[in-house]
């Protein structure tokens, strides 16, 4: 199978599962403003949606959407831990967190990127976002991943997204257990690897 993806774009989020999963996979990076793909494809062809994350599959089928793509990948793994079992009270609250990150971080943060969003609202939307990163905050007291101790595929995605402050600006400093957070997940062996590859870390 094959990631289309862009560097540190939520595209990054099922590259980091693909890669902790353990599955066999090639990436071909996509320029969103052309729609050219690595190889000069349209990407269009590919995803008539026009963005990343899309995964074609062996068989030839497209899948898109960051959140249905995590638990695709996760699903190819189940002994990877990603994602537990389906029908457990685990599996939902990784969900949870997943439609959280969806609803209340990722959706307030793509309009920040949009030379056409009027300050006004990006000013309301940072205020809310700092609303819902004060509760990403307490919660994640305690704890070292979303869920307790063991990274899921929801963790892929909200690290994904929270690293999108540094470019916005916006100043995570005072969240002292997402800071840690952040500096955990990034410690990760496969989560570097996945950064090196779109070019966002050096190599050691």
């Amino acid at each position: 199978m094959k990631l289309f993806h862009t560097p540190g774009a939520c595209s990054l989020a099922p590259h980091i599962v693909a890669l902790e999963a353990g599955l066999p996979a090639t990436y071909e990076k996509v320029d969103l403003r052309a729609k050219r793909t690595a190889t000069g494809a349209d990407f269009t062809q590919i995803n008539p949606k026009g963005y990343v994350p899309t995964l074609q599959l062996d068989n030839g089928e497209v899948l898109t959407e960051v959140s249905a793509l995590i638990q695709y990948l996760a699903d190819q793994a189940p002994k990877s831990g990603l994602l537990p079992e389906v029908g457990s009270a685990d599996r939902y609250r990784v969900l949870e967190w997943i439609g959280f990150i969806s609803t209340e971080l990722h959706m307030r943060f793509s309009p920040l990127f949009k030379p056409d969003t009027p300050e006004a609202y990006k000013t309301i939307l940072i205020a809310n976002l700092h609303r819902r990163l004060a509760y990403l905050d307490e919660a994640l007291a305690g704890r070292s991943y979303l869920t307790g101790d063991r990274f899921t595929v929801a963790d892929a995605y909200a690290f994904t997204i929270l690293r999108w402050s540094e470019p916005m600006k916006i100043d995570i400093s005072g969240y002292k257990n997402i800071a840690a957070y952040m500096n955990r997940v990034a410690q990760r062996e496969q989560v570097r690897q996945a950064l090196q590859d779109e070019g966002l870390l050096k190599a050691a």
